[in-house]
């Protein structure tokens, strides 16, 4: 196991699920579709209405419109799926945990890869993505120090190492438009596409960066600080912004955070069951674009928890989870 190296953070209060963040729908009733393999973790729909979703085996499945049996568009290699995307010209963009950014064509399973590195190192852990209508790809890379198995310890170690990169795929330019977060997970782009939204799940962060005018490339704070950890972002077509949030704040991680860093070696040390771990729900939010709330769907996680991905298409919500044995879900938008 790896060692973490603490850095001391303390958490803002904890809003909970009261206020502005008080549910306005309920998560308790959806609809399931089974996926062959767990590990879920992200949705996309393309202009036909197919849904699609990567797994933990490294298969790419797409359903038909409005449900069915799903196929298998294509076979990444082992490892974990995460962000999903539909290109402009209709290919597909994986995000694959430990092999970086994948393309895929859907009609006959063909595969380009499209980044393994960046300032001259292998990504370390590549997790999601928006796509501009010229095809530029923005990404995040949530930690350099962790894979995904051990991500838990990043949001202990709180040492920021995660970032968001801009790629021009038709030169191969990258740059880095955000550095210093802790858990980068998350990025989607507002219906102008003058600015993005990036998530640092470690920190209950939604940051705004401006990619356009003379501010681009200035960061701000969106949304802070969320009831939880919020994971995958995605942009509704009437500009809603939607979040999903796994897990609620962990009391316990928020109470060692900012003492002394031998607790959280000793925290991390532990078997796995004993480490501060998720609080888990039913919760996605969506926030208009100047980040204030105007959804909170809850649920007491019975039915379908800690869901890491949320695309709204056709008046409906269609939810992921990773940590969902073998289904995606989706739920009509209130």
């Amino acid at each position: 196991m790896p060692k973490i190296r603490p850095e001391r953070w303390t958490p803002p209060q904890d809003p909970g699920l009261a206020g502005e963040w008080a549910p306005t729908a309920s998560l308790d009733a959806v609809e399931r579709w089974e996926v062959p393999a767990k590990g879920p973790e992200d949705v996309a729909v393309d202009a036909e209405g197919r849904v699609l979703t990567g797994l933990s085996d490294g298969r790419l499945v797409r359903f038909p419109a409005g449900g069915g049996e799903p196929a298998v568009v294509a076979e990444l290699g082992g490892g974990q799926v995460l962000g999903v995307e539909v290109m402009p010209d209709g290919r597909i963009l994986c995000c694959h945990a430990d092999h970086g950014l994948v393309l895929v064509d859907p009609d006959d399973g063909r595969r380009e890869v499209l980044l393994t590195e960046v300032e001259g190192r292998p990504l370390v852990l590549t997790n999601n993505a928006a796509v501009r209508n010229d095809g530029t790809i923005l990404f995040t890379e949530s930690t350099r120090r962790f894979t995904l198995a051990d991500h838990e310890l990043d949001l202990m170690e709180q040492s920021a190492t995660g970032s968001l990169w801009r790629l021009d795929p038709s030169s191969g330019e990258v740059d880095r438009l955000h550095a210093g977060l802790v858990f980068a997970n998350g990025v989607t782009l507002s219906a102008d596409e003058t600015f993005a939204v990036v998530a640092e799940t470690g920190r209950y962060a939604l940051h705004r960066v401006v990619l356009t005018g003379p501010s681009a490339g200035a960061t701000e704070p969106f949304s802070t600080p969320l009831p939880g950890m919020p994971d995958n972002l995605s942009t509704a077509p009437d500009g809603t912004i939607w979040c999903a949030v796994p897990s609620l704040r962990v009391a316990a991680l928020d109470l060692i955070l900012p003492r002394a860093p031998v607790l959280r070696r000793i925290a991390a040390a532990l078997p796995e069951q004993l480490r501060p771990s998720a609080n888990p729900v039913s919760l996605v939010v969506g926030l208009d674009e100047h980040g204030d709330v105007t959804d909170v769907l809850a649920g007491d996680g019975s039915v379908y928890p800690l869901v890491t991905g949320v695309r709204e298409h056709g008046g409906w919500l269609y939810l992921s989870s990773l940590f969902d044995r073998r289904s995606i879900a989706r739920v009509r938008r209130p």
